[in-house]
């Protein structure tokens, strides 16, 4: 009898489950039946289908130009993020373990200010002078490393809590090890998992960040996410194809990064 009742039971949290799910996946796989049709207006399916929306996407140079400069972007902010993060973390947890709460009322600043008021303050510090920066791909990666600032230093910080980083430094000292050499080949190695969940979080949110890289460098510098803004008056099919490819580039993204994380035997 309890059998019968735990299979109904698993059943139905199963059945619950992937409803949700189909619920999820709807409307993505309704923009991409939109995507691969050659027309579609006053009939439940599509005339025709064809991929001619994502030849014409990934053959046009503005397209890869912005797929591109959102990757290099996103790329150096996040860089710049782990070089100077991870030694702060180290420092802090092994040092000043006390400041550990002050650290984290500071990193949580970023999403204290709006980004549309953070971006006037930019535009007025860096818009004229000697630095500068605005149009320019450097300001963006400056206000990229703060959005990545809080979900990085989250991430790895309760990694370290979880390894006990005091206990494996004194290990390693005991082995013969200085700091730095045990930092290195001792707790960098640990980190793995943290490091990769704190990338690929605040990559996947740079990665579509529009409000920074549209008022800060707009189509001086474009991102896909500006370049998506500017062709909203384009055909609704490219644009579907546009939408798709970039769900699909963090789909793989994701799937790499699941596969770096999971544990070698």
């Amino acid at each position: 009898m309890r059998a019968a009742e735990a299979k109904r039971g698993a059943l139905y949290h199963r059945t619950v489950v992937w409803l949700l799910f189909l619920i999820l996946l709807l409307p993505l796989a309704a923009t991409f039946l939109y995507s691969i049709s050659s027309s579609w207006s006053a009939t439940i399916l599509p005339d025709g289908l064809t991929f001619d929306w994502y030849v014409q996407l990934w053959s046009e140079e503005r397209f890869l130009r912005a797929f591109a400069q959102s990757l290099l972007v996103c790329l150096g902010a996040l860089t710049l993020a782990v070089v100077l993060i991870l030694p702060l973390l180290f420092v802090v947890h092994y040092h000043f373990p006390k400041l550990d709460g002050l650290m984290n009322i500071l990193i949580l600043l970023p999403f204290a200010v709006p980004p549309v008021v953070s971006s006037v303050g930019l535009l007025q510090l860096y818009g004229s002078g000697p630095l500068a920066m605005v149009g320019t791909p450097w300001i963006l990666i400056g206000a990229y490393f703060t959005i990545a600032l809080p979900f990085m230093y989250r991430a790895i910080s309760n990694n370290l809590q979880a390894i006990n980083l005091r206990d494996l430094m004194d290990a390693a000292h005991l082995l013969g090890a200085s700091t730095w050499k045990a930092a290195f080949l001792v707790v960098l190695p640990n980190l793995r998992k943290g490091l990769m969940v704190s990338l690929f979080l605040s990559f996947s949110f740079l990665f579509g960040e529009f409000v920074f890289a549209n008022l800060l460098v707009g189509t001086r510098y474009e991102t896909l996410q500006v370049y998506l803004n500017n062709m909203k008056n384009s055909s609704g099919h490219f644009n579907s194809a546009l939408v798709i490819s970039y769900f699909f580039f963090v789909l793989v993204f994701t799937w790499a990064a699941t596969r770096l994380n999971q544990n070698k035997p």
